[in-house]
Formats: C-alpha cells, sequence, structure tokens
C-alpha cells in the first residue's frame, strides 16, 4: 500500500517553473499510468506557456484564484474549480489573488520534464 502525505513528499521545481511536490507516481509508488502532484504558485507569480505532447492534465484548484490560459481563451479560476488541459494544448497559470495559488495537477501519462514544451521565454 502506498500512501504520501504532502508535507513529507520534497518540492521541486518542474520545466514550467511551478513548484510541485509529487505525491503519487512511477517514482515513488505502484501507480504506472499517470502522477499526482500539488502545485504551487506564490502571490504575483505565473507559469511560463507550454504544453505537453503526450500527458493530459486536470487542474484541480484547491487554495486561492488566478488566471488561466488555454489555447488563446483566459478564463478567471478559483479554489474548487477543475481544468482540463488536452494533450498539445498551450497553457499558463496566474496567481493573482492574495494568498499563494495551490491546486492538485493529475497528468496521465505521469508528468516527465521531457513532456514539458516551453512556447515562451
Amino acid at each position: 500500500m502506498d500512501i504520501r502525505n504532502l508535507e513529507e513528499v520534497p518540492a521541486f521545481i518542474t520545466k514550467d517553473g511551478s513548484e510541485i511536490r509529487e505525491l503519487l507516481a512511477h517514482r515513488n509508488s505502484v501507480i504506472r499510468r499517470q502522477s499526482l502532484a500539488e502545485a504551487r504558485l506564490p502571490v504575483g507569480a505565473s507559469t511560463q506557456e507550454h504544453y505537453h505532447p503526450k500527458a493530459e492534465e486536470i487542474y484541480y484548484l484547491t487554495h486561492g484564484s488566478g488566471q488561466i490560459r488555454i489555447e488563446g481563451e483566459v478564463r478567471a479560476v478559483k479554489a474548487g474549480d477543475a481544468i482540463a488541459i488536452p494533450p498539445g494544448q498551450k497553457h499558463k497559470l496566474w496567481n493573482t489573488g492574495d494568498e499563494p495559488l495551490r491546486l492538485l495537477c493529475c497528468c496521465a501519462p505521469a508528468y516527465e520534464h521531457s513532456d514539458t514544451v516551453i512556447t515562451e521565454t
């Protein structure tokens, strides 16, 4: 049985600049075809626009508010929102709120730096 507590998982920086804590993935559990991580964006911060050729993602916001752009469409988002991001769709997330933006990221297949293509400098 694999159980990971968020407070015990080390953080690392993804290729798009997000700080994440990978809760479950092939690197630390029996899970093989997806990953679950918590990402955090400080107030005023954003990710770099990017896409994933293979992975589809689900973002579920647990704290804070912001804006997301997917393929040119911009929407306001807040805690409680779930966001679907298909493979190949360029996306960028901003924290426009007054507290850290925290979200769960589910990727299938699992997140890999090699499956992240940065589209802005």
